[in-house]
């Protein structure tokens, strides 16, 4: 029995032995820091391998391929990509850079400004038209002599928006042969004896419409100005929709990077401690104490994560590519050749979100809320129009003129002459050859007065001739209009109110999807903050059962395989942290997409096209 304790006794020691040369030889390996890795991402260099003693490389010179010495470090270069040119790159200023070159945003915003021209098309329709027409024409017949007719007429037309009403100046002068078919005047100038063959006429009026009854308050050019001025605000809630959705794309992509590269970072630890278990492995194999067929355990692993690293890596550019076609405005910008670096980290609040004040903001904030609450006034406009147009029509309608009248150079000295000239004088003579002296005919001189001489004149004549107070010309009157039946504004009238209710229940509809949009985010936000603790908890208990496992393992009681699997469980806890933490800040933007307070919490102004359109009305 004492020898059996003796040989035991000395088993024991033999082990202690050996022990304690593997903690020697173990202390001299340095574990691989943490700032070594960061500092590889951030410059872009390729990791160096790890520096190993030469009295083990004396041992390694006739290792196989399969050693540490004729591993390759995974290419980590990306394609298209300079890593020597770098973009320091803040969330605020990636939404900036949305602005000003995202295409979709830009789409939106010029579909606003086409509606505002539209606008300014239909008030077109009040502004004031001035109409100028000239014309000349030559008329002759077979066997007459040909005239010259010369006619000028202007105008000024104005469509007026309040009353509904319009009014036409007309200023019109004409030039006229007494002979020409346009003379319509001479036949009554023809008896004042004139000596002109041309007559001159000028008119100067005003005609006026205004409807009392149907038209009055509302007409289909201003019914079409006020639904336009209401699609324009809609093309704005659109534009606002468009630009916080692209915002909210950003935020969630500019995290997605944060992600990959965080992601990136740890894969590359990861490599770096398969490195480092490998040149263990390989000590350990020159000693003695472990068998050759750890090594190989060891390089497929080391395999697996320069694999996973390699993904990561591919990642990382799919996430880059991804939030640069969200901020570059040409497929050609230099910024493509170039690295995205992040320069925010994702942030963390305890604060509670409460869900009743998100559902008001989005009640009140959501554009399609607003875009369903404009076309509700829209068809409340159409609903006026139609049934002012099942009223009659009844309208006043009034003119007013001066006539302006000259008849070119006329005599308008008195004329003396003989009561009988030619024919007549000789038929007075034979008849005074029948008659007794007594009753004979005497040709008695007749004093003929000339053409008055506001007659005499040209067209200048004509135009003074219209403010005399013999020139003025009126008429008033009404036109009534009564359709029997009237069917087709009764139908349209209805089938507004029918549209208006359609647009209610949408509205409805639209509601009930925003509020569960905003409970789903509320619920996404509080679950990532959860997300966030739960993994911090993990990765601090990955940590310790790493480093207990690494030195189980320094002193040989525990295997590779446990070592790696301590190792893969910290790197995907790390993953799992700084995933819970993107998402968390994911979760925020989606809130404020939600709640559409995007603008309000980053600080960004849309001005409203309406105003100015407004003003210059």
């Amino acid at each position: 029995m004492k020898n059996l304790l003796y040989i035991f006794r000395l088993c024991c020691c033999f082990a202690l032995v050996i022990s304690f040369s593997n903690v020697e030889v173990y202390a001299q390996d340095e574990e691989p820091k943490p700032q070594t890795f960061v500092k590889t991402i951030e410059t872009g260099e390729k990791p160096s391998k790890p520096e190993i003693e030469p009295s083990i490389i004396k041992f390694k010179e006739s290792a196989d391929f399969s050693t540490i010495s004729n591993l390759n470090v995974p290419n980590l270069n990306r394609v298209g990509i300079q890593t020597a040119q770098t973009i320091p790159l803040s969330l605020n200023e990636a939404i900036r850079k949305a602005l000003e070159n995202n295409n979709n945003i830009e789409v939106a915003r010029d579909d606003v400004r086409f509606q505002e021209t539209q606008l300014r098309s239909l008030l077109g329709a009040y502004d004031t038209v001035l109409s100028v027409t000239p014309n000349f024409s030559r008329s002759s017949s077979t066997g007459s002599g040909g005239s010259n007719d010369l006619r000028i007429d202007a105008g000024v037309n104005k469509l007026f928006e309040r009353g509904g009403g319009s009014i036409n100046t007309f200023f019109n002068n004409s030039q006229t042969g007494n002979n020409s078919r346009n003379n319509t005047t001479f036949n009554q100038t023809s008896g004042l004896g004139t000596s002109s063959s041309t007559t001159f006429f000028s008119n100067l009026g005003i005609n006026y419409t205004q409807p009392l009854f149907r038209n009055f308050r509302v007409d289909n050019t201003r019914r079409q100005i006020k639904i336009q001025r209401k699609r324009l605000q809609q093309s704005d809630a659109d534009f606002r929709r468009q630009t916080i959705d692209i915002i909210s794309q950003v935020q969630r992509a500019y995290w997605d990077l944060v992600f990959a590269l965080r992601n990136q970072q740890n894969q590359l630890a990861n490599v770096n401690l398969a490195r480092e278990n490998l040149r263990q492995v390989e000590v350990r194999i020159e000693v003695g104490t472990a068998a050759p067929l750890a090594r190989a355990e060891v390089n497929t692993e080391l395999a697996n994560r320069e694999g996973d690293l390699l993904s990561a890596t591919e990642q990382v550019s799919i996430n880059e590519n991804n939030l640069k076609t969200l901020l570059l405005r040409d497929p050609s910008a230099p910024e493509w050749i170039q690295a995205f670096v992040p320069t925010d980290s994702p942030v963390y609040s305890d604060d509670p979100i409460i869900v009743d004040d998100a559902i008001k903001d989005a009640i009140g904030n959501r554009p399609e809320l607003s875009r369903l609450r404009l076309q509700r006034e829209v068809t409340a406009i159409d609903i006026d129009y139609f049934k002012n147009q099942t009223k009659p029509r009844i309208d006043l309608v009034s003119s007013f003129s001066l006539n302006g009248l000259s008849l070119g150079n006329q005599n308008t000295a008195d004329i003396i002459t003989n009561q009988f000239l030619g024919n007549d004088e000789v038929l007075r003579q034979r008849l005074n050859t029948l008659l007794p002296p007594s009753q004979q005919i005497n040709n008695l001189p007749v004093t003929i007065s000339g053409t008055p001489g506001f007659f005499s004149g040209g067209t200048f004549r004509s135009i003074g001739n219209i403010f005399r107070s013999d020139a003025p010309n009126y008429t008033v009157g009404v036109t009534f209009e009564l359709p029997f039946g009237n069917r087709t504004a009764k139908a349209n009238l209805a089938g507004a109110r029918i549209q208006q209710q359609q647009t209610d229940a949408q509205t409805r509809a639209q509601e009930q999807i925003v509020v569960a949009d905003v409970r789903n985010a509320v619920q996404a936000v509080e679950t990532a903050r959860q997300r966030i603790l739960t993994a911090r908890r993990a990765r601090a208990s990955a940590e310790i059962q790493l480093e207990g496992e690494r030195k189980l393992f320094e002193v040989g009681r525990s295997t590779t395989f446990l070592l790696f699997q301590r190792e893969n469980t910290l790197t995907n806890a790390r993953n799992s942290e700084i995933r819970a933490e993107t998402d968390y800040n994911k979760s925020l933007s989606d809130l404020q997409r939600a709640t559409s307070t995007t603008f309000r919490l980053n600080n960004i102004e849309v001005d409203s096209p309406m105003n100015d359109t407004d003003n210059n009305d």
